[in-house]
C-alpha cells in the first residue's frame, strides 16, 4: 500500500471515531434528560398515590389553647 494511500485510511478512521464518539455523547446527554424526567414524574405519581390513599391527611390542623 502506498504510503498516501495509507495515510488517507488512518486520516478516515480518525474522522469516523471522532463521529461516532460524538454520536456517543449526544446520545448519552439525551438518555440522561430522559432519566430525569422519568425520575420527575416517578416522583409525581408516588406524590399522586399517596394522597389517592390518605386523602384527608394533612388537610386540617387541630389546635387547642
Amino acid at each position: 500500500m502506498e504510503i498516501a494511500a495509507l495515510a488517507s485510511a488512518m486520516k478516515y478512521s480518525g474522522i469516523k471515531q471522532q463521529a461516532s464518539i460524538s454520536v456517543l455523547k449526544m446520545t448519552m446527554e439525551q438518555a440522561k434528560l430522559q432519566a430525569d424526567d422519568l425520575a420527575k414524574i416517578l416522583e409525581q405519581a408516588a406524590k399522586a398515590m399517596e394522597l389517592s390513599v390518605n386523602p384527608n391527611l394533612g388537610g386540617n390542623v387541630d389546635i387547642r389553647v
